[in-house]
This record gives C-alpha cells, structure tokens and sequence, in this order.
C-alpha cells in the first residue's frame, strides 16, 4: 500500500476498501508514515466525504488499534455522556459524578481542547496533581471505588484515535461528521460500556453550525453504536452561545462545582439535569427520563455528588483543597471589559469568536506542542436577547500575557451583534433528541 495513492483517491472523491482503511490507521498508528500525509488524507476526507461504509471502517479500525475494556465482572451500568464540544461546554464535570453518586458506573475516556472548543481533560488539569494518565489497572481501581474515572487514552485504548486528534486540532480537519463519529465512538466504544448518552452541539459555536448537518452526525454516531450492541441517544442541544457563563480550564471547573453545590447558571445546570435523566435511563436506574432527572436533583440537592467529585479527584491525585475552596484554583492577574459600543439588545453572537478569544488568551493549543495556561479564560455577561446599555460589559477577558490581548479583544468586540429591537426568536436549549 501507498499512502500517496490512498490520498489520491480520496482527493478525487473515491471510496477506499475496509482492508485499505485498516492497513492505513495500523501503518501511521506504528508511525509508519509522516504526519504530513496524514495531515493530507484528512483535509480529502474533510472536503469529499466518507461512505457509510468508509466510516464504520474508520470506527472499527480506530477501536481495534488498542484494547477494548471489559468491566463485566463490576454489577453496575456503564453508561458514558460524550459532547461533540463548544464554548463554556463543562458538562462532563457534573455528570460524571452526579451518574455514579446515583449508583451508575461512568468510565470516561476524554479528549483535549480541539479547535475553539475546549477538552474535559485540559479542565482536569487545572486541579493540581489531577493524573489524567492513570494506567488501566488504575483507571479499573478508581472506576470500582468511586463509580466513575475520567482519563485520556491510554496507550492502549484507541492508540489511532489519540493520534489524528491531536493533528487534527492543528490542521483545520476537525469539521467532519465522518472524522468526528470515528473519533468519538471509537474511544466510547473502547470503554466497555452499556449506554451512551450523546451531546451533539449546533450553532455558531458548534463544529456542526446547522440542526441538519448536526442531525446528520447524531445519527451517524447512533447507528455507529447501535451496529455495536450499544444503548444510544443523542440529544441536539443549542450552542449559539456560549453554555454557563465561563470559558476557560479553571474557571469552568470552579463554575461546574457551583452546579454541584446547587447553583450554577440556568442553562448549564439545565442541560446537566437533562442528560444525567437520559443516562438514568438508559442505564435502568429509573424507568423514565423524568424520573432521572429528578434524581439527579436530589443528588445535588443533598451534596453527594459534589462529594462523588472530591472522591473522584482524591483518588485521581488531585488537590481536594480546590474542590473545598475553588478560590485556590488558578487565577488570571489581569482583566479587561468588552463593553457595548450602544445600547439595544443582543440579538445574536458569534460563539466560535469566542473560543477562539479564549484559544488566543492561552487557554487553548493552535499548535501539538502548545502549553496551556488553565487560568486564563472569558467570563460572559449577556446572553442572546439581553438589553445592554452603551459602555456596559458584554464580557471580561482574563489574562496572564498581554502579547495577543489585542487580537483576542477584537475578536470578542465583534463577536456581539447588537440590535433596537430584541430577537424574535431564541433556539432551545435541547431541540431534538435522536434514537429515543
């Protein structure tokens, strides 16, 4: 096999066999090929598309390139949540132990930050001594104690997967339904588990920015888990804005410990009830969505799940003292308002101008080897449809380096539009919910 001709074909909208897919992942997995010719075949994946075919080809070969887990012996559900990602997006953080303080098991494999959008395991981090890299056998002991882990992949689990998302991050190949549901369902798929509950965002701050192309996804990864034996949801949830009020690493971890503690902004506390009731659910701890989502409420309501996280971050290696007191999580030195050039309403924003503000601030990679700083990041004031007055923050930036502040303040600056009149009408916060 030649890779160039691999990437040939492709470029010219052909369709590969399942034995060429598998020899391509195997062969750049070992590193038998450069980073530039993969880099190559994912922009022709990216701009010609993936058959049916292709893409459960992809998905099998990427979960078969490291181990596939087996918690069978463990009595409990295994049920995961995966979010295809956006700004503010910290969901992952409250479910996880709002799940396994309801008696679930939650073995959760994430990802970094990719593109705009920001990655469970980057928030982690912001915790001192959290160990995202725990070994399996690790991962196994933390998953019985607790009910839930959250790692990264292993060099075991989905070697391939870890791979093409870090180059993909970097390469402008992120924007793919056929990329995205080999990514996400191989590293789901490898975490030996029952039930999936799928977050699959649209809007301006989505990878899929139309309901259509977002559906299109969502049932791709449904059926994708369902060939697999596989209990599947996907829910179509808004990201036109920003979820919550915070982007960046620790300033979201410290915002998802007020959801735990009963507070939180509405939306983001919202969609976690909403999620938490589907894996419920799914895995047969009620006999409703309903009834689950009102466990979910108790369980925060009473501290136990605020509590399932210290334990999780206990055992994890991380500063519970964070978790006690989240003012000792790393904090920005400097800020700065963007503030309203009128008054009016705000009739939509540019969500992924946001992220990308928050990128440039540092609290993302625009290179594989980039360093993120966890302190640094945006804290939102208005959302769509609110009323602002002429000089009034929209948001603030919080900053360690001012090399790039201008260039993150301007595409904040122009990520509001403000209009006389409110809009007519504002998108739900979960708009469809696939394979229910």
């Amino acid at each position: 096999m030649r890779v160039v001709d691999l990437i040939r074909r492709k470029r010219d909208s052909g369709e590969l066999t399942r034995e060429e897919i598998q020899e391509l992942i195997a062969a750049y997995t070992r590193g038998d090929f450069p980073d530039y010719q993969m880099s190559a075949w994912l922009m022709a994946v990216v701009l010609r598309g993936m058959s049916r075919a292709e893409i459960a080809a992809l998905t099998a070969a990427m979960l078969h390139s490291g181990q596939v887990l087996d918690f069978s012996d463990l009595p409990a559900h295994k049920v995961d949540k995966h979010s295809t990602g956006g700004v503010g997006d910290k969901t992952s953080l409250v479910i996880a132990p709002i799940a396994a303080a309801g008696g679930l098991l939650v073995p959760m494999i994430s990802g970094r930050g990719l593109g705009h959008s920001g990655g469970t395991l980057d928030k982690l981090e912001s915790i001192a001594g959290f160990n995202v890299n725990l070994s399996l056998d690790e991962f196994r002991r933390v998953l019985s104690v607790c009910g839930c882990a959250l790692i990264g992949q292993t060099a075991e689990i989905a070697p391939a997967d870890k791979k093409i998302y870090a180059l993909r991050d970097v390469t402008g190949t992120v924007e793919s339904p056929a990329l995205i549901c080999a990514s996400i369902m191989s590293k789901k798929l490898a975490e030996g588990i029952d039930a999936l509950v799928l977050d699959v965002k649209t809007g301006s701050g989505a990878f899929m920015k139309t309901v259509e192309d977002a559906a299109h996804l969502a049932e791709l990864m449904v059926e994708t888990g369902r060939e697999m034996g596989k209990k599947v949801v996907a829910l179509l949830t808004d990201m036109s804005q920003p979820l919550g009020r915070t982007a960046g690493n620790a300033m979201e971890v410290a915002e998802s410990l007020d959801v735990l503690s009963g507070g939180g902004p509405a939306d983001l506390r919202e969609l976690c009830l909403e999620l938490s009731g589907w894996m419920f659910f799914l895995g047969e701890r009620e006999k409703s969505v309903a009834a689950g989502k009102q466990l979910a409420a108790k369980l925060i309501a009473s501290g136990a799940a605020r509590e399932k996280f210290r334990e999780v971050v206990r055992l994890q290696g991380g500063d519970v003292r964070m978790v006690d007191d989240p003012r000792k999580l790393p904090c920005a030195r400097q800020s700065v308002d963007v503030v309203s050039p009128c008054g009016g309403f705000v009739a939509a924003i540019q969500c992924e101008q946001l992220g990308t503000a928050c990128v440039v601030l540092g609290g993302g990679r625009e290179k594989k080897e980039d360093a993120i700083d966890p302190a640094v990041g945006i804290e939102f004031h208005k959302r769509a449809g609110d009323g602002v007055v002429r000089g009034e923050p929209l948001c603030t930036l919080h900053y360690n380096a001012n090399a790039r502040l201008a260039e993150a303040r301007a595409l904040a600056e122009t990520a509001y539009r403000i209009e006389p009149q409110p809009p007519e009408d504002l998108p739900k916060l979960v708009q469809r919910v696939i394979g229910a």
